[in-house]
């Protein structure tokens, strides 16, 4: 792995452009070698440094930095709240419950156990404004990812499939259906967005509907990959999507990875921020956390777990100036006379 000249040899993602695109497209030159043509695998301490890249607005890196799906939703949001002011009509009513002095309510949804029904149509609605409120201009895009090169059915892709936007109830039914045959968690979807947006943000490129499925597919892959301690293998994938190949999940896999430069770290501070900007979103979409009011059992619960925490957490609070030594027991080191002979 740490040699310059790798036993694995594989081409770079090819780049395509669309009808939008104003680059020419690549042509390979046919006399130069594979080591000219740059075919062999990069080593590692030849590949960018991910620390060089503008940390502010890559926002699955940097804690600070505002998501991109968030960013996006907000002009839709404020569209919609423009036409009912002006058509006067107001706001659909939601059936909300408040907390009274003998009942608490509360979502089962917590950063470390967020509900996997909901979480799930967070990030599809997530999926859906980056479709919708993509680049007009058009950006580059991928064959690994064109699933008119690559289909994952064997039904004929329609000639207009990159033409039309999925709806969002499309885009929860084709991720719940890998969920459920797969059996994963909640975190590993909020994994899959923080993927999602760091290929979009290295790459430089566009989520579009004519490459939704393939990268919402190799961001799944990848975050159950990392996330889950009993990860589902490729070949399980093929059980799932019957028409796909172990070979083309293998190199979907691969150049997800070489486009996010390997770079697979999720910190808990960047965790944490999609899952509350998540929150935020179905806030301004309507699609609250269904709310429970709070049981004796559930009570005793969060109580033990507040109690866990403070015994583990209360060294911290402690004040780290350390005291200065008082005079009286200060001892100061005794010379001896050394005796030479």
């Amino acid at each position: 792995m740490g040699n310059t000249t790798s036993c694995c040899v594989s081409s770079s993602p090819k780049l395509r452009r669309n009808t939008h695109s104003r680059l020419e497209s690549y042509r390979p030159d046919t006399d130069l070698s594979r080591e000219d043509t740059g075919c062999n695998l990069q080593h590692i301490s030849d590949r960018e440094n991910i620390d060089d890249l503008n940390m502010e607005f890559n926002p699955s890196d940097h804690p600070r930095a505002s998501t991109i799906f968030l960013s996006k939703s907000q002009t839709d949001v404020r569209e919609k709240r423009k036409s009912l002011f002006i058509n006067h009509h107001p706001p659909g009513q939601i059936a909300r419950k408040y907390s009274s002095c003998s009942t608490i309510f509360l979502d089962d949804s917590t950063v470390s156990q967020p509900n996997l029904k909901y979480t799930i149509k967070c990030v599809a609605l997530a999926i859906y404004y980056h479709i919708k409120n993509r680049d007009p201009d058009g950006r580059m895009l991928l064959d690994i990812f064109d699933e008119n090169l690559h289909p994952l059915s064997k039904s004929e892709v329609p000639p207009d499939y990159d033409k039309h936007n999925p709806e969002q109830k499309q885009i929860y039914r084709f991720v719940r259906t890998l969920f459920s045959a797969a059996q994963l968690t909640a975190e590993c979807a909020i994994v899959t967005l923080v993927y999602l947006e760091r290929l979009l943000t290295y790459a430089e490129i566009d989520i579009c509907p004519a490459n939704w499925k393939r990268i919402v597919l190799g961001a799944i892959l990848l975050a159950s990959k990392v996330w889950d301690d009993q990860a589902v293998w490729n070949v399980d994938y093929c059980q799932i999507l019957k028409d796909i190949t172990v070979e083309d999940m293998n190199e979907l896999e691969r150049q997800f990875l070489e486009l996010l430069q390997f770079n697979i770290n999720v910190p808990s501070s960047v965790y944490a921020k999609y899952y509350f900007d998540l929150r935020s979103l179905a806030e301004a979409n309507n699609l609250s956390f269904p709310l429970e009011p709070l049981s004796r059992e559930r009570a005793h619960k969060l109580e033990a777990i507040s109690r866990l925490c403070e015994d583990k957490y209360k060294d911290l609070r402690r004040p780290t100036r350390k005291r200065s030594a008082s005079a009286d027991n200060l001892t100061l080191p005794r010379w001896s006379p050394a005796i030479i002979s």
